[in-house]
């Protein structure tokens, strides 16, 4: 696997992007549903990374400075056909390997509380994520759950 920052310009990641966003809007409610789109994710603060196994786009995350010590995961995706095949950990390790080298103290994040989120909750708890409360903007939801990572 390869990961590599990405200006997110490719037709590739754009159609990926979009089968993210549709997933979220299948799958949450629209007050519940926090992804980015294209526009979104092309901000000053926000890194975004592309995961390719060969010429193949298996996986996304990115990276939002919310504070000087503090940073949010972003559009974590993995393709369908790569799922189970360690996608999802090698961006994540990227993601908090790069939170720390900028000096966060902390990383936040926020995902879903239905059954479609099971695997991501239960791949950030096995990285060290627990549960907190909302941060930055967020507020109580019943359909998201926030988690944070000490640095």
């Amino acid at each position: 696997m390869n990961i590599v920052l990405d200006d997110l310009s490719g037709e590739r990641i754009a159609a990926f992007l979009a089968e993210h966003i549709e997933d979220m809007r299948a799958t949450s409610p629209p007050e519940s549903k926090h992804a980015l789109d294209l526009d979104g994710l092309r901000q000053p603060e926000i890194s975004f990374w592309s995961v390719y196994d060969g010429d193949t786009l298996v996986g996304c995350g990115a990276l939002k400075e919310l504070a000087p010590d503090h940073g949010e995961i972003k559009s974590m995706r993995t393709g369908a056909a790569a799922r189970g095949k360690g996608v999802a950990s090698a961006m994540l390790r990227h993601i908090i390997r790069e939170s720390r080298e900028r000096g966060y103290t902390r990383l936040s994040l926020e995902t879903g509380a239905m059954d479609f989120f099971a695997p991501a909750r239960r791949l950030y708890l096995r990285h060290g994520f627990s549960e907190c409360p909302p941060f930055a903007a967020y507020t109580n939801d019943p359909n998201s759950v926030y988690m944070r990572l000490a640095l």
